[in-house]
């Protein structure tokens, strides 16, 4: 099993709109691509923004190709992210669940 990893932050003001529209988009889009076995998303106050993270597993790499294309590294975004981020990851982390 693999799990990917992306972060992102907002302004506080901003997090629970964030948390709804990710809610609504990528976490939607993660569970409906096969070969997903669960997505979330985790958030906490860090200084004067909130920090996002989404976390997600999957059966395998290639798993994780059928959501985010050829480039797994890349992360993925929803036309509405320039609106609420404040700084986010390009890329994000997989690791192999053991």
């Amino acid at each position: 099993m693999i799990m990917r990893i992306w972060r992102g932050w907002t302004r506080p003001e901003d997090a629970a709109a964030y948390a709804e529209y990710i809610l609504g988009t990528g976490i939607v889009e993660y569970k409906a691509t096969p070969g997903n076995q669960g997505a979330y998303i985790a958030s906490r106050r860090d200084g004067n923004c909130t920090e996002f993270l989404t976390i997600s597993f999957w059966d395998s790499r290639d798993s994780v190709a059928a959501f985010a294309g050829d480039d797994i590294d890349r992360a993925v975004f929803y036309p509405e992210d320039d609106r609420y981020l404040v700084d986010r990851e390009t890329t994000v982390r997989h690791f192999t669940v053991h």
